[in-house]
């Protein structure tokens, strides 16, 4: 009898080196989350009124910001409102409800184009689990500021403000602010926003992408006739490189703009995008901080990218309508966060600042924020979590 017990029990341990049996991604998610409950309320704590979270110093201190103008201001209060959809913890509700209420001047603030990352994850989510009204205002009046920097002769929304270099420069990173467009036009019945965002993402498409589909950072127009004055890559390793997070910001915002406005066009573009990844990315995932560094693999990963990418892998996998492409998706996002998921990415808790992730990259050329965690990498890595476990339901 026991030698039989004990060819089973051999036998099923074998049969799990062949298979592979790893943790299940419902099983990931709940450790992610369980993390993020207890890291966000830690980071929370250590916090000043009105201060948002940035990344770490080189000495490992905390960096913080006290202006709401920062970028990633709404990444924090989002990132709540993700973990409170997740457990429904009351405290965390709270909290959410606390960080995003910071932010109730931001539309009188000097803001940017970055208006929709700031508003559309904090008061946009908020209103959205909540259903409360009140959320609304902030919603209706952060879109129609981003609005006013369309110029219809360019065709696109100016994103950094005018300087020696460029006239009207315009950054990839900006395909991801027309969500807010795209969902205040459907609250408010706005159907000039939705054109915006649209008229936007088709000139994007056509001036910011190479043959390969690979896309610059940044192309600056003349503003008098909308003809392209420069292309660059700003944050990448030269200007005809593959940017990490430019290519992930083109992926995402591309897969977003096909299920909001359910345009061909903007489908094919986003699966262009992913076919284009899909065979790139390193074996794990998780991408370097440009696709065309010089020393790869001997360079750093850049997380923030990876958590951007899988969130817009899961949900293109339930917008193509090729079964080939939609399996390469869901097993590339399902590889990414198990990679994420995992010791050398996921902090423990009360380590790394409080933030959930490490590893991620701002800008390597500018030396800035390279190898820290980031609001955004935790943002976006929450999110295709739970995009992911939608999948199976």
């Amino acid at each position: 009898m026991f030698k039989k017990i004990f060819y089973s029990l051999l036998a099923v341990t074998l049969l799990c080196g062949v298979v592979s049996c790893q943790e299940s991604v419902s099983h990931v998610g709940k450790r992610v989350f369980k993390v993020a409950q207890q890291q966000f309320k830690l980071l929370d704590a250590r916090l000043e009124p009105g201060e948002m979270p940035r990344t770490l110093n080189a000495d490992g201190t905390p960096r913080n910001n006290t202006s709401i103008s920062y970028w990633c201001t709404g990444f924090y209060p989002g990132s709540l409102w993700y973990v409170y959809e997740y457990t429904g913890d009351p405290e965390i509700k709270a909290l959410a409800e606390k960080h995003t209420h910071y932010l109730d001047t931001i539309v009188r603030a000097r803001t940017h184009h970055d208006i929709g990352f700031q508003v559309n994850s904090s008061f946009g989510n908020a209103y959205r689990l909540t259903g409360d009204k009140a959320y609304l205002p902030y919603i209706e009046s952060a879109a129609a500021k981003l609005a006013k920097r369309f110029n219809p002769v360019v065709g696109v929304i100016k994103s950094w403000e005018s300087n020696k270099k460029w006239a009207y420069p315009v950054i990839i990173d900006n395909m991801m602010n027309l969500e807010l467009l795209e969902r205040a036009s459907k609250l408010f019945s706005c159907d000039s926003l939705d054109q915006i965002a649209k008229t936007h993402a088709r000139t994007t498409m056509k001036n910011h992408f190479r043959d390969d589909y690979t896309t610059f950072h940044v192309v600056s127009y003349n503003p008098e006739d909308g003809s392209v004055a420069i292309r660059q890559t700003h944050q990448g390793y030269f200007d005809d490189s593959a940017w990490a997070r430019g290519q992930a910001w083109g992926l995402y915002g591309y897969t977003m703009m096909a299920r909001e406005t359910g345009e061909a066009d903007l489908l094919a573009q986003a699966e262009h995008i992913a076919d284009m990844l899909l065979p790139r990315l390193p074996e794990d995932g998780v991408p370097y901080w440009d696709f065309d560094a010089p020393d790869i693999p001997n360079t750093v990963r850049d997380a923030s990218a990876g958590a951007i990418m899988a969130s817009a892998f899961v949900e293109l996998s339930t917008l193509t309508a090729d079964p080939a492409r939609a399996k390469a998706c869901r097993q590339m996002a399902e590889k990414q966060i198990r990679t994420l998921a995992g010791p050398e990415y996921l902090a423990k808790v009360g380590e790394n600042g409080n933030f959930l992730l490490k590893h991620s990259v701002g800008s390597f050329p500018h030396k800035s924020e390279v190898d820290v965690p980031l609001t955004y990498a935790d943002y976006y890595f929450l999110e295709a979590i739970l995009r992911y476990n939608k999948l199976s339901k």
